[in-house]
């Protein structure tokens, strides 16, 4: 008598009563569990937009605010740390409004045991950060766990900064015959942080990405007013990013495999662990969605720019196949870009 063959799917489960690691994803699971937990709690005109700042009215100027946390493992990698990532972060959360950054907060989560020599070297990090991004740390704070209650280091950043211009910058604000523009290569810091984690090597050094994009998004606005959306694609990588869109505006969006650059170091990291570098984050790249008639003008703009002198049109909005992002691969043939339903690099951010 033969044992019987246990069958399972290998999609994670996402109807469950606890918190799975794929709902920290920034795909499909994460976006289940917003609109399951706490879109229904605290619904309101600001968060409903589902934006990674909000942008509100105080005393008849417009200010942007944000806030993130970081968990990253291991805290130091290559190109950078859990500091800069963390001041970055929220940095490039308000530009992504349009925002110019001017302040943050900072909270430590330490666990018992953590060498301050280590902390040292995130503070300095930090201290660093802000200076190279013109903003100030202005207020934090600082609470202890037990061993083992923790990892090491978790740290939380909030930011305002404020709205020098008249324009809505979010993802409902796509419409068919708009380009989508790409500042650089994807997949650099999440590939950056596994190959640390994993231990591996290659024969060029992948380095995370992680800048502050104010200085870029603000030469962009300089050039048009008819950019309609921009974001920054950490969690869920690119392809989170345009489902995004696609889901919010009620449009389709088709990409081509051929323009959108990807590091030979990191496409051979991404062979290597199975992984698509379309899910993978990115901590120093921008994605904008920009009105046919402007697109040249902002790609020549970036170009002119250091953190965007590999920007590519990457793609187009069209009305067909709403709701979903269809890429043309480079074999010829084309396919689904969906949401990643589950966790696909846990703990890169």
């Amino acid at each position: 008598m033969t044992n019987a063959v246990d069958l399972s799917c290998p999609l994670p489960l996402t109807d469950t009563a606890r918190v799975l690691l794929g709902h920290g994803s920034g795909g499909r699971m994460s976006a289940d569990l917003v609109r399951r937990v706490f879109l229904p709690r605290f619904t309101n005109a600001y968060l409903d937009r589902l934006d990674d700042q909000a942008v509100v009215d105080v005393g008849g100027q417009r200010l942007a605010f944000t806030t993130d946390s970081f968990v990253v493992k291991p805290l130091f990698f290559p190109g950078g740390d859990i500091g800069t990532l963390a001041v970055n972060g929220t940095v490039n959360d308000l530009a992504m409004s349009g925002a110019r950054p001017l302040y943050l907060s900072a909270a430590f989560i330490l666990e018992e045991g953590l060498p301050l020599d280590d902390l040292a070297r995130i503070a300095d990090s930090m201290r660093a950060a802000c200076q190279a991004a013109g903003v100030l740390l202005v207020t934090g704070d600082t609470k202890v766990v037990d061993r083992g209650s923790g990892d090491q280091c978790f740290i939380n950043t909030s930011g305002i900064g404020v709205v020098e211009h008249p324009w809505i910058l979010s993802a409902d604000r796509a419409r068919p015959g708009d380009r989508v523009v790409l500042s650089g290569t994807i997949g650099d810091h999440g590939m950056a942080v596994m190959s640390r984690r994993e231990g591996l090597e290659f024969e060029t050094e992948i380095a995370s990405d992680t800048a502050p994009l104010h200085g870029l998004v603000a030469a962009m606005l300089e050039a048009t007013s008819e950019i309609h959306f921009l974001r920054d694609p950490t969690r869920g990588g690119l392809a989170a990013t345009l489902n995004e869109v696609a889901l919010a505006s009620d449009v389709g969006i088709e990409i081509d495999e051929t323009r959108i650059p990807v590091r030979p170091g990191v496409q051979a990291a991404c062979e290597l662990l199975g992984l698509d570098p379309l899910y993978v984050a990115n901590e120093g790249k921008l994605v904008a969605v920009v009105a046919e008639s402007a697109a040249d003008t902002v790609l020549a703009r970036m170009r002119r720019h250091p953190l965007g002198a590999e920007a590519s049109i990457v793609g187009v909005v069209t009305e067909t196949h709403p709701k979903m992002v269809v890429m043309a691969t480079g074999v010829g043939g084309r396919r689904v870009v969906d949401l990643h339903p589950g966790e696909i690099l846990p703990r890169i951010c």
